[in-house]
């Protein structure tokens, strides 16, 4: 290919790229204008994670009623688990240098994290002790 076809070639994306661009916030004024007629609201970001935050919780609480006792020590090694992903969130939160109530949260996951972790290796280890055979 020579330097005027790749000329022509970026000419036609850049133009088609702003069309684009123009149509983009066309759409964008619509939809705001949609918001506006309808009244609602645009919904908080906190409102909808503490939505899932609550519901997590509800669920969490009955899966973990409704296992039976033989289970408690398989079900405490998947928490163990699902508590060593938390902390790589936690760290990932704690991370930056900016202090900010992200850094400050994620300090405190990292904390109760590897508090949940630990304490339930003792208690498995524990329960597994109670099925161990005398000696």
């Amino acid at each position: 290919m020579d330097i005027h076809t790749l000329t022509d070639q970026a000419t036609k994306i850049f133009l088609a790229a702003k069309e684009l661009t123009e149509e983009a916030k066309q759409m964008e004024g619509m939809a705001k204008q949609l918001v506006q007629q309808s009244g609602a609201a645009p919904i908080d970001p906190f409102v909808i994670g503490l939505t899932v935050f609550i519901l997590a919780c509800f669920v969490g609480y009955y899966v973990v009623w409704k296992v039976t006792p033989a289970l408690h020590s398989p079900l405490m090694s998947v928490t163990n688990a699902v508590s060593s992903v938390i902390i790589v969130g936690a760290l990932i939160a704690a991370g930056p240098a900016i202090s900010n109530i992200s850094t400050i949260f994620g300090f405190i996951a990292v904390v109760l994290a590897s508090i949940n972790i630990f304490g339930g290796f003792i208690v498995t280890q524990r329960m597994l002790q109670m099925f161990a055979k005398s000696k």
